[in-house]
């Protein structure tokens, strides 16, 4: 496999030895290429490492980020760069509780009473780090989709008071039919395919925890949600992180949780619903609350421990004295799920690998490192190099970051998010999951051209990649971002070849010990991505126009307001 993988990347290096004649936005010269510097060998090997048995899941606050972060500390030293913290370190200590939690749920509607089963029939956790949280007889509302969304006319609460009641609430954006068209969404309504932050699970919990719920319980359903409830299922049993803090979350209610669909069926007919009526009623603006007549008990119980965990940050320095002080990152998070010592089997049956999710995102920051340092001359900007922590977890090492960063976000130009790299071909086009919120569409199609390839957006807007990795924590506070997908028209297969992996992989192995590095992945995609990744940035280090958003962006006024406290 790797000697075609380099043969392959021979061939894409030649591709793009020209590429870098017009690669740097107004520069004033340009270096040679440097992806010959790219080892697809390096790049497999570091899956490898990182996958594998020894380092248990990469798992925070075990054993396996020990290894995980010096590896890495290892691998930027010895490709000769510098720590990323400003104070000397390769790291960025991120603070946190962590709650491993065992949960009971019980409700009672009229005279039957039904105990649930933690985790097969639903997961639970407190948003604060106590040791035990008791919440008896909460009334059970049903919500529809739980969003109230001005823009869109939209209120699910219509003023009822959820105060510490049980809401529960469906998954996703609303799917409200074009009333020209049944068979498609209306594309006014929550951006019609495409799902919105009021379609993610952070966004339902946040409106839960300002309207006072004492429980928010999302109803899981595979397509909706994208992933099938073992994923749910797996996170769950697995320690809750939360940014240490004084007091409760306040983005969270006292208990978020998931039920799984059959449960939630049983419960809504205990209640004498149809769930799928219900479903049909939630997509009308002119839907209601719905009490189920009865109420949820919730008994958790938590092992609390707090601790440190790490951010890996290396730095390029810039070579233009005037501009080195201005950064360009790639992002790309170094943790997954552990081991899970439960499990039948061998200890390899036991590991949470997460090859493809997300070793192989963190091996391609060692090649962008291998690439910047082949550079005759560093760019003009400096570049920082960070593998994050906890993303498995809500982000929380990018928010971290955004929220106590290393170098001012005012100077920070772009980041780059890797995640999940293609492992399946080489594809003809590049998907720009972030396409439309800003002028760095402009420039990855540029250089996406130089490859021979296209730029088109999100071929699963449904699913939410937007929000579903670290670049969303950087785009909040206004800090323009690119992230990328290579999952269609694969070249040399059918047009159902790329629909069809990524199905089997989010069917099969992700989130789980199956997500490993095996005979069926071929990584001359990945490396034809990380290329073209390499060129976006070294155009914006070295070039001189700043990524802008767009008007229409809901992240361009978060920007605004940085540059002007900045001015001032």
């Amino acid at each position: 496999m790797t000697s075609a993988i380099q043969l392959g990347l021979l061939a894409l290096c030649l591709q793009a030895s020209t590429a870098f004649a017009g690669a740097a936005n107004d520069a004033k010269s340009a270096p040679p290429a440097p992806l010959s510097a790219i080892s697809g060998a390096a790049f497999v090997a570091n899956i490898k490492t990182l996958a594998s048995d020894e380092f248990e899941g990469r798992g925070p606050g075990t054993a396996g980020e020990a290894k995980t972060t010096a590896f890495l500390q290892q691998e930027f030293a010895r490709l000769g760069l510098k720590p990323g913290n400003p104070n000397g370190s390769f790291f960025q200590q991120v603070p946190v509780v962590a709650m491993l939690p065992t949960a009971q749920m019980r409700y009672q509607i009229g005279a039957r009473t039904v105990t649930l089963k933690f985790p097969d029939d639903f997961v639970a956790h407190t948003s604060a780090p106590q040791a035990e949280l008791r919440l008896d007889k909460s009334e059970l509302v049903f919500v529809g989709y739980g969003i109230v969304a001005p823009e869109y006319g939209w209120d699910d609460y219509k003023g009822v008071d959820v105060r510490g009641k049980t809401i529960v609430m469906l998954v996703n954006d609303p799917p409200v039919p074009d009333p020209r068209d049944p068979a498609r969404l209306n594309p006014a309504m929550f951006k019609g395919k495409a799902m919105t932050y009021y379609g993610r699970w952070t966004y339902k919990y946040e409106i839960a925890a300002k309207l006072g719920a004492a429980a928010a319980i999302i109803i899981h359903e595979t397509g909706p949600a994208g992933y099938p409830y073992e994923v749910v299922r797996t996170g769950g049993v697995k320690e809750q992180f939360e940014l240490r803090a004084n007091g409760p979350n306040p983005s969270f209610p006292p208990v978020p949780g998931w039920i799984q669909l059959d449960r939630a069926k049983d419960m809504m007919a205990a209640a004498g619903y149809d769930f799928d009526k219900l479903k049909q009623a939630a997509l009308s603006k002119d839907f209601r609350p719905v009490s189920l007549g009865g109420s949820a008990t919730f008994h958790i119980k938590n092992v609390i421990r707090e601790l440190t965990t790490n951010n890996v940050v290396a730095l390029i320095d810039g070579s233009d004295p005037a501009l080195k002080h201005e950064y360009v990152i790639y992002s790309a998070h170094w943790d997954h799920f552990g081991i899970d010592p439960s499990l039948p089997g061998p200890k390899t049956k036991q590991v949470y690998h997460g090859a493809l999710d997300n070793a192989s995102g963190t091996a391609a920051l060692l090649e962008l490192a291998r690439a910047y340092q082949a550079l005759p001359v560093p760019p003009r900007r400096s570049v920082l190099l960070m593998a994050t922590t906890l993303e498995e977890s809500g982000l929380l090492g990018a928010k971290y970051y955004a929220t106590h960063p290393l170098y001012p976000l005012e100077r920070t130009l772009l980041d780059i998010n890797i995640d999940n790299m293609n492992g399946w071909g080489r594809t003809a086009q590049v998907e720009n999951v972030t396409s439309g919120h800003s002028s760095i569409d402009d420039i990855l199609a540029k250089h996406a051209r130089t490859q021979g390839r296209g730029t088109e957006g999100d071929s699963r807007p449904e699913n939410g990649s937007f929000y579903r990795a670290d670049h969303v924590e950087f785009a909040k506070v206004g800090v323009p971002v690119l992230y990328t997908k290579s999952r269609s028209k694969y070249i040399g297969q059918p047009d159902s070849y790329g629909r069809d992996k990524a199905d089997a992989y989010y069917a099969n192995d992700y989130h789980k010990v199956t997500d490993a590095l095996g005979a069926g992945l071929t990584f001359d995609g990945a490396l034809e991505d990380i290329a073209l990744l390499f060129m976006v940035g070294y155009d914006v280090a070295q070039g001189t126009a700043w990524p802008q958003w767009h008007a229409g962006s809901e992240f361009k006024a978060s920007r605004d307001a940085m540059l002007k406290a900045a001015q001032h």
